[in-house]
């Protein structure tokens, strides 16, 4: 019996190994390599860069509409594009570094409130326009420190364009210091 015991305990043991070593194997690519190598490969093929710039766009578009006097249900369109780009930016977290995810979740969380309240006051509620608008004002500070910490981890300040990067390599550092 205990023999039995012994062999099942083994084999469970063995088996937890092959499926960690296998689990390990399906990592992403930003999980290897040096801190800086994997927040680079994040913000090229993690839709970090992408996802930084859609969010600005965005909250610079939803000012134009409300800027422009468009009409609530062009301005209800922007307002959700915001709210939505962020919640998709959201689901491109974590990053390899946890100040960086922190500081991008504190973002998009801004970004989806600003969106949603903008949403809900294109109607004409100007306390909801207002509070939208901070939170705006708001975002571009936190996202600005999310920059600033891939420059920190990487020495490059990252481009945030949401087309091609300007070299057409794929470097989300083109052009960048």
């Amino acid at each position: 019996m205990r023999h039995r015991v012994r062999r099942r305990a083994l084999g469970l043991a063995l088996g937890c190994c092959a499926l960690a070593g296998t689990l390990a194997g399906c990592a992403g690519q930003e999980a290897s390599g040096t801190p800086a190598q994997q927040v680079t490969t994040y913000m090229t093929q993690g839709g970090g860069g992408s996802g930084i710039g859609n969010v600005e766009v965005d909250s610079r578009n939803v000012a134009l509409a409300l800027a422009q006097h468009n009409q609530p249900a062009a301005i209800r369109e922007v307002c959700a594009l915001l709210s939505n780009d962020a919640q998709t930016a959201i689901g491109n977290l974590p990053t390899p570094d946890l100040q960086l995810t922190d500081a991008l979740n504190t973002a998009y969380e801004e970004a989806t409130a600003a969106g949603d309240d903008c949403y809900h006051g294109a109607g004409g509620d100007a306390r909801l326009l207002a509070q939208s608008a901070a939170e705006r004002a708001k975002l571009v500070t936190l996202l600005d420190a999310a920059v600033q910490i891939v420059t920190q981890v990487t020495g490059q300040t990252p481009t945030t364009d949401t087309t091609v990067p300007p070299s057409g390599t794929g470097d989300p550092f083109a052009g960048g210091n």
